[in-house]
């Protein structure tokens, strides 16, 4: 079964969140035996951000690293999992809120692919780059 990080290189939708983790340094850390949950934005999500944002953080390697880091949690964590509870710690160190009723959500984001298996982890896809605060 492949890794997360192996995952995400292989599928099309996350060429912009692949770049991201490369260029932060994040490679080796996606790919440690975990496990980890990593709420995965796709490259719609990374549109919807304000013109040249993207741009920006590549130049803020600190500021990027603090944002990827939000979007991943220490352990494996399903979707049935996580009905019961309300926020989890990122890696980052702050509470990310979920939501997990009719629909899906993670703070200000809608999963829109729960549950994808990965050696290391779990992925939800989110359509929303979510962050701190």
């Amino acid at each position: 079964m492949p890794n997360i990080v192996e995952i995400a290189v292989s599928n099309d939708a996350f060429k912009t969140l692949v770049t991201a983790v490369t260029v932060a340094g994040l490679v080796e850390a996606l790919q440690q035996p975990g496990p980890l949950t990593v709420f995965a934005p796709n490259d719609q999500a990374f549109a919807k951000l304000l013109p040249g944002t993207v741009e920006t953080l590549v130049q803020n390697i600190p500021q990027l690293q603090r944002i990827l880091k939000y979007h991943v949690v220490a352990g494996r964590y399903t979707t049935a999992e996580l009905k019961d509870l309300t926020t989890l710690a990122s890696l980052e160190g702050s509470p990310i809120p979920i939501a997990c009723g009719d629909i899906f959500e993670v703070k200000n984001a809608t999963v829109i692919a729960p549950d994808i298996e990965a050696s290391n982890g779990i992925i939800h896809v989110i359509d929303t780059v979510i962050l701190m605060g």
